[in-house]
């Protein structure tokens, strides 16, 4: 058998299982956005967000675009978009309620 296709998935749910990186990832479903607005969402300080956008980075569940100073994120694995779609496909994410930038 052969486990290392089960240990990037494993790796996969590891960065998902924390409260803050699936909120994230969930309001990033759902339009782009960069760190002050996911932190004006969940109230967060400014290195904590930031941390987390690493370990998603990292991870290569979000990447991160430049847009003249500031950086928007977005999702990018497939995997992760369908993981978290089932768990939350009902619940209203972060970013209805922040404005469009």
């Amino acid at each position: 058998m052969d486990v290392s296709k089960y240990q990037q998935k494993a790796e996969l749910l590891k960065a998902l299982g924390h409260p803050v990186r699936l909120c994230i990832v969930h309001g990033l479903m759902h339009k782009t956005c960069n760190v002050s607005g996911i932190q004006e969402c969940l109230k967060l300080p400014q290195s904590t967000i930031s941390q987390h956008l690493g370990i998603l980075k990292a991870r290569g569940i979000i990447k991160g675009e430049r847009r003249g100073v500031e950086i928007k994120y977005s999702v990018v694995n497939e995997e992760a978009l369908k993981i978290v779609k089932v768990l939350l496909d009902d619940e209203v994410p972060f970013s209805d309620s922040i404005k469009e930038e």
